[in-house]
């Protein structure tokens, strides 16, 4: 079977090609309507054949949406958000519904341009990470008349329904077992805020923690750009030059907190002895480096279910009674460099 391939293949050229009315085609391709196995069969295959793909477009004027769900996200350099995708994924797989990804970079302005271009496709969903947004945005959201999930984060108020942790208690968390463990001189590593909401809400859940104990950050270091290796090493080492006294190195992500803990290797420094380390996100990656760093997992796979299970039991039943505050618990993984007491 052979057709012009300058232009797109419609119903008319798989009616053509297996002789049976274009009302017919269209019922077999939507699994609607009385029609023969045979029949059903010789549409399928000649549709295959051809490469025909239906126009849903055209089916989305009449229910003024597509099978779309809206995934933004701030990036996909960062190995958390690809978890995230493949929990979605791993829902949506199971229903007519396909996840479209747009990412922001952390930049306010573009999660805006990005959410606009989107709706404007009339998603059946959005997913999208984080409660702050712009102004804009947010009238966006509550405009559109779909669900929405944003997801991450639990420390605030949603547009809809929200699936996360809350990072102000994931932080006040780490800072009680650094505590617990015996160290007093602590230093934090992170990424500039705040455009990286989540990372200062666990900073201030962490330095709310130690306060109340009577403890300050001894020495604190921001950077912007990707949760590099590389870049752990040199804070790492550039805040101890300047810090010889701490006992403890806290970072934002794993990432740059394994590159501090290679760093300190390489300088035959005691881990945990003489200084310990806590890194956040329970990258895996990591497993296969000579020490466990110590970290706390996002639940970064069950985000991604919960928030696509609540995307599609609400389009399955709008009037179902669907939990859409979801806090997941995170929990501490000691590893190599955080002393147990």
């Amino acid at each position: 079977m052979t057709t012009d391939n300058k232009r797109p293949l419609t119903l008319r050229d798989v009616s053509e090609a297996t002789g049976v009315s274009e009302m017919t085609v269209s019922r077999v391709l939507r699994n609607r309507g009385d029609v023969s196995e045979k029949t059903r069969q010789k549409v399928l295959t000649a549709a295959k054949e051809l490469g025909y793909v239906p126009n849903k477009i055209a089916g989305a004027l009449a229910s003024n949406r597509v099978n779309l769900v809206a995934v933004i996200i701030p990036s996909l350099s960062n190995m958390v958000f690809p978890e995230v995708l493949t929990g979605i994924n791993s829902v949506l797989e199971n229903t007519d519904l396909q996840p479209v990804v747009g990412v922001t970079d952390y930049q306010p302005e573009k999660e805006e341009k990005v959410l606009y271009e989107m709706l404007s496709w009339r998603p059946s969903g959005v997913i999208i990470a984080g409660l702050e947004h712009t102004e804009a945005a947010r009238a966006m959201l509550n405009a559109s008349g779909i669900p929405v999930v944003e997801i991450m984060d639990t420390d605030g108020k949603p547009v809809d329904a929200m699936v996360g942790i809350s990072h102000r208690r994931a932080g006040r968390e780490m800072a009680k077992a650094i505590l617990k463990a015996g160290y007093r001189n602590i230093g934090f590593m992170g990424t500039k805020m705040p455009l990286d909401h989540r990372a200062r809400k666990r900073f201030e859940g962490f330095t709310e923690a130690l306060a109340k104990e009577g403890v300050e950050i001894m020495d604190r270091a921001f950077y912007s750009g990707g949760s590099a290796l590389a870049k752990g090493r040199e804070m790492t080492q550039e805040m101890l030059e300047r810090s010889p006294e701490l006992d403890f190195l806290y970072y934002s992500n794993d990432m740059i907190g394994a590159g501090g803990m290679l760093y300190l290797m390489d300088q035959k420094i005691d881990i945990p002895g003489q200084i310990g380390l806590a890194g956040f996100n329970g990258v895996e990656l990591l497993q296969g480096l000579p020490r466990q760093l110590a970290t706390m997992d996002a639940c970064r796979l069950e985000i991604g279910r919960k928030a696509a299970e609540i995307i599609a039991a609400q389009l399955d039943n709008p009037d179902a009674e669907i939990e859409k505050h979801v806090t997941l618990t995170p929990t501490i993984t000691f590893g190599d460099t955080l002393k147990r007491r």
